[in-house]
């Protein structure tokens, strides 16, 4: 009888009452064939694999994390509540010990969800990893997170919860924006002031296949990870860089997936995005259970893998070379990147629009954020949305230091006078205020 190498937990949720139409990629049959095969290669009889039940996320798990405009109820369905709750759940097992790995297969995803919500983007509403990270950080205390997002549209959302934050590494792999949804994630967005460099952006070229995307993961992504030194390894595990997929152009393989997983052993992986629902994520999916389980996995292949099919050219060879080598230069000139960038400031702004494509709407932003040595700094967030909604905001981080700490409570009350909906984030203490 099969024993598992590492004990690991998985949970299924495929949101039977949840879809965005009866015909969209984003439905319940994407985890059912997933479901169906597990069953199929007698998965879950493997000694050391163990399925948990799904959870309920709370509304102060989400508030945690994000602003939801008006408010979570308004926003967020149950079936969001969880698939946050399920990886929650297995982040639960991961910290007591329970287990060693933890693959939440879920749905809806998360990553393209930011810190404010006006509604859904890129088939996302709240950020799934990003709920799950900060409720381990509160219950447990765990502090340096890596997230490397696979999925084959950059993470906007993730990235944009953790720009601020030194503590999260943020590791995107994707296909380049120029080509693709949502038209982000290049190499120069580096992070915020105060954790510049702890984004990293990998935007691989269409038609990279597996020996692209490992060639990324040996050369780049696992020395950051063993310079970064993470408690938590989180992968974002997209599947929509297979092959067949029907809204991406890459060459990724269920073997690639499988030893993408392998190599970068996340402590635990969330399912994202991935469309090809017979010919891609039975696949890729079992390749993953597996690797993360520590055993054989060579014999799962596509019915029509071809690898000679799917061989990158040597201009696509070529370039996730150089992009690596220079993306890898960043991270190692990060210090000096910040230094130059803050000289002088006391406070660093930004203004950007977000479109929520899902739902058809406009939001602009600006923010302005604390420049501080010690921590991710207190941030005055404006929002503005095309539907009438307003809102002003101060963010204080997790482990934001005495004084942002400090200033980001004064600054709030300060703003009660302006008469706009008014927020508070203070993760610090671990609490959402809306006046």
């Amino acid at each position: 009888m099969l024993k598992a190498v590492n004990r690991l937990g998985i949970i299924f949720f495929p949101a039977f009452d949840w879809a965005i139409s009866p015909t969209h990629p984003e439905r319940e049959e994407r985890l059912l064939y997933t479901q169906d095969q597990v069953w199929e290669e007698g998965i879950l009889d493997i000694e050391g694999i163990t399925e948990y039940r799904p959870a309920l996320a709370a509304n102060a798990d989400v508030s945690r994390v994000h602003i939801c405009v008006p408010d979570v109820e308004s926003r967020v369905t149950q079936s969001h509540l969880i698939a946050a709750g399920s990886a929650m759940a297995l982040g639960d097992a991961w910290a007591s010990k329970e287990v060693d790995k933890a693959f939440a297969i879920v749905r809806p995803p998360g990553h393209h969800a930011m810190r404010v919500v006006h509604g859904s983007r890129g088939f996302c509403t709240i950020n799934i990893e990003a709920v799950m990270i900060e409720h381990l950080r509160d219950k447990y205390g765990v502090k340096r997170v890596a997230v490397v997002d696979t999925d084959c549209h950059h993470g906007d959302g993730t990235q944009d919860i953790y720009w601020h934050d030194p503590n999260t590494l943020f590791i995107s792999l994707h296909q380049d924006g120029r080509t693709l949804y949502p038209g982000s994630g290049f190499p120069e967005e580096l992070g915020g002031p105060n954790a510049l460099g702890y984004t990293l952006n990998v935007p691989l070229p269409p038609g990279t296949s597996d020996d692209g995307f490992l060639y990324a993961l040996e050369h780049l992504v696992m020395p950051v990870l063993a310079e970064f030194k993470p408690d938590l390894i989180v992968n974002s595990a997209g599947q929509d860089n297979h092959y067949t997929d029907p809204l991406t152009n890459m060459g990724f393989s269920a073997q690639g997936y499988a030893r993408l997983n392998d190599i970068l052993s996340p402590d635990i992986a969330v399912l994202e995005g991935g469309y090809s629902i017979e010919g891609a994520l039975p696949y890729v999916n079992v390749g993953i259970l597996l690797a993360m389980a520590g055993l054989d996995y060579s014999r799962v292949k596509e019915p029509d893998f071809d690898p000679a099919l799917l061989r990158q050219s040597g201009e696509v060879t070529g370039y996730v070379k150089k992009l690596c080598a220079a993306v890898y230069e960043r991270w190692k000139n990060r210090e000096e990147t910040r230094r130059q960038e803050v000289k002088g400031k006391e406070f660093s702004e930004r203004r950007r629009g977000v479109y929520y494509d899902t739902d058809g709407i406009r939001e602009e932003q600006r923010e302005r954020t604390r420049v501080c040595e010690k921590c991710g700094g207190w941030t005055e967030l404006h929002s503005s949305a095309d539907t009438g909604e307003r809102l002003t905001a101060v963010l204080i981080p997790k482990f934001a230091c005495p004084r942002c700490a400090t200033e980001g409570r004064q600054a709030f009350n300060a703003l009660k006078k302006n008469g706009r909906r008014l927020y508070l984030q203070d993760r610090a203490k671990g609490k959402l205020i809306n006046s």
